[in-house]
């Protein structure tokens, strides 16, 4: 049922959620015949069938979406990395000096760095607002652009040093439970004990769960998240329109697909986990979103890496299934 208009910036962003394409049923059945003996590789194809509309998927211009964003919660010592890192990851992956840059080129996947305002950390969402509405919608709406050069699989990731402090504050306002479930694996050394606090005051800062903000989604990205997480939010609703299918990789990517399922859990049918992660807080994010990973390489950190090596897999299902 369509929402009534407000006059604020995120109208147009449930509009697209109100009504997205459908999966093409049709190709993704075609597919189907040609699957006898692939196993899992068979579903990859039929569902890049459905996504893409075709009934011989193809994948000859994936990209991997990087977005880069920095969060003043940094500064909390919530991470031994100092903010400046992101920077420096940012050059490194743009200058070949990664793993995601290395595996890009040899397979043939475009790699391209969204840079979000780098010299400009969203606030310390443990004390304030990361967005106000026009700034988040804004930001969704430039993720949107990331596929405006053309692609027919698009893999989402993150760089930001901090922001795994945020997606556990985000995961943790949308689904609930425990502060350290969200949280990664790890010793009670002071980086952790940062990390709780910090997620406990902003959810706190949030008010109590029957409050308005915490019933909506967009409220909670704009409030707890950062921009990385409204550009790919952003991204991941362009893509549903463009019939590109999605690969999410990390739990940055994840959480902010989880921000869209909030809303409506078929917005983001068109996407596929691309790793099962490395920690027990992603474990969680997967579970409560009924999501699957293509891959169990339990990669950490790496900025797109599982991202090209799950779209040679669905590389290879495509070319399978080709009458």
């Amino acid at each position: 049922m369509a929402r009534a208009a407000t006059g604020l910036p995120f109208d147009d962003i449930r509009r697209l959620i109100d009504g997205p394409p459908l999966p093409d049923i049709e190709a993704g059945d075609a597919v189907h015949a040609a699957t006898a003996g692939l196993g899992h590789l068979g579903e990859v194809a039929e569902w890049l069938a459905a996504w893409q509309g075709k009934t011989a998927p193809a994948i000859t211009q994936p990209l991997v979406a990087v977005f880069a964003a920095n969060h003043k919660i940094v500064e909390r010592g919530v991470t031994v990395e100092p903010m400046s890192a992101t920077q420096d990851i940012v050059e490194l992956v743009a200058a070949g000096g990664k793993p995601v840059s290395r595996a890009a080129m040899q397979s043939n996947v475009g790699l391209k760095v969204f840079d979000l305002a780098l010299d400009l950390p969203t606030p310390d969402i443990a004390a304030a607002d990361a967005l106000d509405e026009a700034a988040c919608a804004a930001t969704m709406a430039f993720g949107m652009e990331a596929i405006a050069g053309g692609a027919d699989l698009l893999c989402v990731t993150d760089i930001g040093v901090g922001n795994r402090t945020v997606a556990a504050a985000l995961s943790m306002a949308l689904f609930g439970g425990d502060v350290s479930d969200w949280l990664p694996d790890g010793q009670e050394n002071s980086q952790f004990v940062q990390q709780r606090e910090a997620v406990e005051l902003a959810i706190a800062r949030l008010g109590p769960p029957q409050h308005k903000q915490l019933r909506d989604p967009l409220e909670i990205l704009r409030r707890v998240g950062g921009r990385e997480f409204a550009a790919i939010a952003g991204a991941i609703l362009a893509a549903r329109y463009q019939k590109i299918p999605v690969l999410l990789d990390g739990m940055v990517a994840v959480t902010a697909a989880a921000v869209l399922h909030s809303l409506a859990p078929q917005t983001i049918a068109h996407c596929r986990v691309a790793d099962c992660g490395a920690d027990k807080g992603f474990s969680k994010l997967l579970t409560e979103l009924k999501m699957k990973p293509l891959l169990t390489m339990s990669l950490g950190e790496n900025h797109g890496l599982g991202g090209v090596m799950a779209t040679d897999l669905c590389r290879t299902a495509a070319i399978a299934v080709q009458p």
